[in-house]
């Protein structure tokens, strides 16, 4: 199975039992919350008894349990009102913020007094919510009982929402250093890769300037030799592209214009006779800091793509403008356009709409255009049928960013 090419499926594959399991997580502590509830609820109510029967016990009777039931309650915030309406008991409120209780820990700060007016806000928030008072019937008087969820039960209730931030969290850094590991590899795969072919190249290519050498001193060879002489020279510059990647880029002040036309002067001769060039530069020159050798295959790469959409047949406009810090280059082509099925992933290793290709030329000339000359490259537009448009940026010099 070729897991990269269906990196998307799985990404939302994985994103769904994500959901799964934080959805399944939230319902199981949710029938937690509940149980609890009812069980808090139960103590409740035996506290209430435990109050009324220590109330009416008279005499010498046994207080022990009543006052065991009631004083055993240390986690659930309680509040007794009578029918006035007048706070008389309340237990287990916690008037602290969790920076105040570590900084009466530390005796940074004095304890404070509950208030009256602290206690009230808390009795109207109770009543706010859905929890049913608890009446006590003392000897003709009514009181009611509010209480509110334990500080357990607050927790437990927003556990599964901690677990998944802390477990995305982990996810989103794994995922960040696998991701920065996974591209590092990638680069030093595409710079050996490179390397070892402008090395291999290297050979053949000395030996054919040996026999180019020899050619000249035959009668009748000329034409022959000066035709050679440029391929060899077109090998040479190859050589030196793929000796360049991995390396640190030495970007020198060039006019574009001409770097421009002269690529595309020697792709002409190279190019299908149905193929038309239309070239819109500006009548003057625009000096920017390039890798010319690096620049040129770029240019050489889209449009070689530009001319395998059209079928060999089509125009290619080539043009060139300006802003205040950037060189734009638009290369346009008629061709049948990008499937819209690979047009986000077009600039990716291996994404190709070719039958015979392996899908580099593209990533090859992003990573030239981003990482070496700090730039952006991406499609301007391409409809079916119409053709597509590559617009690359080229800041005017190395303290600006291309945008």
């Amino acid at each position: 199975m070729d897991i990269y090419s269906k990196k998307q499926k799985w990404k939302f594959t994985l994103l769904g039992f994500a959901i799964i399991i934080g959805i399944s997580s939230i319902f199981v502590t949710n029938r937690l919350v509940k149980q609890l509830k009812n069980e808090e609820r139960k103590k409740i109510e035996l506290w209430a008894h435990a109050t009324k029967h220590l109330v009416s016990i008279t005499g010498e009777g046994d207080y022990s349990l009543a006052i065991k039931v009631i004083s055993e309650n240390s986690n659930i915030p309680v509040i007794l009102v009578d029918e006035c309406d007048s706070i008389l008991e309340h237990r287990n409120f916690n008037y602290y913020s969790k920076v105040d209780s570590i900084l009466l820990k530390l005796r940074l700060i004095k304890k404070k007094e509950i208030t009256k007016s602290y206690l009230r806000s808390e009795l109207i928030e109770i009543r706010s919510g859905e929890e049913i008072p608890i009446e006590i019937n003392i000897i003709g008087d009514k009181q009611w009982i509010y209480y509110k969820d334990s500080a357990l039960l607050y927790q437990l209730r927003y556990y599964p929402i901690y677990q998944l931030g802390f477990i995305g969290l982990f996810m989103f850094i794994a995922y960040f250093m696998f991701s920065a590991s996974r591209n590092s590899e990638q680069n030093k795969v595409w710079a050996g890769m490179a390397k070892e072919t402008a090395h291999q190249i290297g050979t053949p290519l000395s030996s054919l300037m040996a026999w180019v050498e020899l050619l000249k001193d035959k009668e009748g060879t000329e034409s022959m030799v000066f035709e050679m002489d440029k391929d060899i020279k077109r090998l040479e510059t190859i050589t030196d592209r793929f000796s360049k990647i991995g390396s640190k880029s030495v970007l020198r002040e060039t006019d574009l214009v001409q770097l421009i036309s002269q690529s595309v002067e020697y792709l002409k001769s190279r190019m299908p006779v149905n193929t038309l060039f239309t070239l819109d530069f500006p009548n003057k020159k625009i000096i920017i800091p390039v890798n010319s050798i690096l620049l040129e295959w770029v240019v050489e790469n889209l449009v070689k793509n530009a001319v395998d959409a059209m079928k060999g047949k089509g125009e290619i406009k080539i043009s060139i403008t300006e802003n205040a810090n950037n060189l734009i280059l638009n290369i346009a082509d008629t061709g049948g356009g990008i499937d819209r099925s690979i047009l986000k992933n077009i600039f990716k290793p291996g994404v190709t709409s070719k039958k015979r290709g392996w899908g580099l030329g593209l990533s090859l000339s992003k990573r030239i255009v981003e990482q070496y000359h700090k730039g952006s490259i991406f499609v301007m537009q391409s409809k079916k049928g119409v053709g597509t448009t590559f617009c690359i940026h080229l800041p005017k010099n190395l303290n600006s960013t291309a945008s």
